[in-house]
């Protein structure tokens, strides 16, 4: 896992005892320089210089040390000035007013800078606390950010609250499938005892905070803390075993949690980020249903109300009318139950190539009798007999479906059909590309509008992107044919595209694999081996 965490290092934290004793180091040795100049400077210059560096000692060694013992060594160094420079010397008693005075003075003046210098790095370690804080906040987050999964998520949590803490902590983290409820948890990093993981539970379930420092149960050996995605919703918890001694540093308590909840409020976007694509998801399908039943119902009527009235005419006035008009009329009918064959066909596929798990029934066949038979069966549909195939010589077997690769080359060659005017051609070619084998179905139609190009594959995108056709059929239809088509194709391993012709017209390639036909012996004595 990428990215670190920053060490949280506070002055109060590294070695306190040895810390204590350079602090002092460095005071003794300030106020062992200044009782050096002090009689120096009481010798050769007067009593205002010993005065000015005696405020200067304290001033320098309250950098040092702690307020309360700053404000005592300052008020004992003025005892001593008034001991051993102040007349009458070597006793504590002051005779003339301005050296009374100026004691007063040198106190006061000397405490107010002990003062404000023990303030002044009161605020230095917390503003350094603080960004120490935020470091390693961001520091959390980015690595929450590029971890990919609960467990990476949950040791870079680990890490930041050793650092914090100094100690080992245990996480349980709520899982994907189990964010309604605890029957499935991951635990992160050093799993739990059962007493542990009860407590872990109930933080969970209460959402709140609890042991050393919390003010609830701070007799317990252990901190617990939720990871709160909101005010009444955890998505998991931290136990770090720590004593109330531990939990004195200051807002180490609350930079523990905001850690936790940072954890936590990137599991709850992650679930209502799952939630969402979910809701969207069956929303997209609901639509997709609803328009499927719409379209289906609008293009089943027409074929429907057309062979209904055909029938209806035959049946009615039928030796009335002219042997030519029930020709006509028989002819309707047959047009319209293969129109409507194909869209239940092509609705029918649709559904089942969705489905998961769907197999196809493949088998190796000739490249030849797939076109020859597609253009046979076309060509009983087309009078102008616009449809030409080309298939170039020697091709190998294809391993297909034979039933489902007719339908789609059939859809293709029915739209060029559609979408293409009389007299202009419609071609059907099967060549070698490289190492596949590309069916195309190509016509002379106005061509397709670049913003479509992709469209057109998808449900229920029909007509309106050759609306140069005259042709009425090209309005009918319910939008799946070429979504079959395309799901045919990729149900084999291959791709139907699409590519504009350079003298106008479309070209649908179906871009098929190249596998290598067993030999006829192999095949012969697999299939005498095969069980009856």
């Amino acid at each position: 896992m990428s990215g670190t965490v920053a060490t949280m290092m506070d002055d109060s934290s590294i070695a306190p005892a040895r810390l204590a004793r350079w602090r002092w180091a460095w005071a003794s040795a300030v106020w062992a320089v200044a009782w050096a100049l002090m009689v120096y400077f009481e010798r050769r210059i007067g009593l205002a210089q010993v005065a000015i560096t005696l405020v200067l000692a304290s001033a320098l060694a309250a950098i040092w040390l702690p307020l309360v013992s700053s404000l005592a060594t300052t008020v004992a160094a003025v005892l001593a000035f008034d001991y051993f420079f102040v007349t009458p010397k070597y006793t504590l008693r002051v005779d003339m007013t301005e050296d009374v005075l100026l004691l007063l003075e040198i106190v006061v003046l000397s405490w107010v800078v002990s003062g404000l210098l023990a303030r002044g790095r009161v605020l230095a370690s917390r503003a350094r606390r603080n960004a120490r804080h935020a470091d390693q906040m961001r520091a959390l987050g980015d690595a929450l950010r590029e971890a990919e999964d609960p467990l990476q998520r949950g040791k870079a949590l680990h890490m930041a609250l050793k650092d914090l803490l100094g100690q080992e902590p245990k996480l349980l983290l709520r899982s994907h499938a189990a964010m309604d409820g605890e029957a499935s948890e991951v635990i992160a990093v050093d799993a739990p005892n059962a007493d542990e993981l009860a407590g872990m539970r109930h933080c969970m379930r209460l959402c709140k905070q609890f042991g050393p420092g919390t003010g609830c149960e701070p007799e317990l050996p252990a901190l617990y803390l939720p990871l709160r995605g909101g005010e009444d919703e955890a998505f998991g918890a931290a136990l770090i075993p720590v004593s109330q001694k531990q939990m004195a540093a200051p807002d180490a308590l609350t930079q523990a949690q905001a850690l936790c909840d940072q954890m936590g409020q990137l599991l709850h976007r992650a679930q209502t980020q799952r939630e969402a694509e979910a809701a969207q998801a069956h929303a997209q399908g609901q639509a997709v249903r609803n328009a499927l039943l719409a379209a289906i119902s609008h293009d089943y009527r027409t074929p429907l109300a057309a062979i209904m009235g055909a029938a209806s005419s035959l049946r009615d006035v039928g030796n009335k009318l002219a042997p030519e008009q029930r020709e006509r009329l028989a002819q309707s009918i047959v047009a319209e139950t293969h129109q409507l064959s194909r869209l239940t066909d092509n609705t029918l596929q649709l559904v089942r190539l969705d489905a998961p798990g769907v197999k196809l029934h493949l088998d190796w066949e000739s490249a030849d009798e797939l076109a020859g038979a597609v253009a046979g069966r076309a060509r009983r549909h087309d009078p102008d007999r616009r449809l030409k195939v080309w298939t170039e010589p020697d091709l190998p077997l294809v391993r297909c479906d034979a039933v489902l690769f007719a339908q789609m080359l059939e859809n293709l060659v029915d739209n060029a059909l559609k979408y293409s005017d009389a007299p202009a051609p419609v071609e059907l070619t099967v060549r070698r590309q490289g190492h596949h084998i590309v069916f195309a179905v190509r016509d002379r139609g106005s061509g397709i509008e670049p913003a479509w190009r992709e469209r057109i594959f998808d449900v229920f995108q029909r007509g309106d992107w050759r609306s140069s056709s005259t042709n009425s059929a090209a309005q009918r239809g319910a939008g799946v044919g070429l979504a079959v088509c395309r799901a045919i194709a990729r149900a084999h391993g291959g791709e139907l595209k699409l590519r504009q012709r350079g003298h106008g017209g479309s070209s649908f390639e179906c871009w098929l694999p190249e596998e290598e036909a067993p030999r006829v012996e192999e095949h012969d004595s697999a299939m005498n081996g095969a069980p009856t």
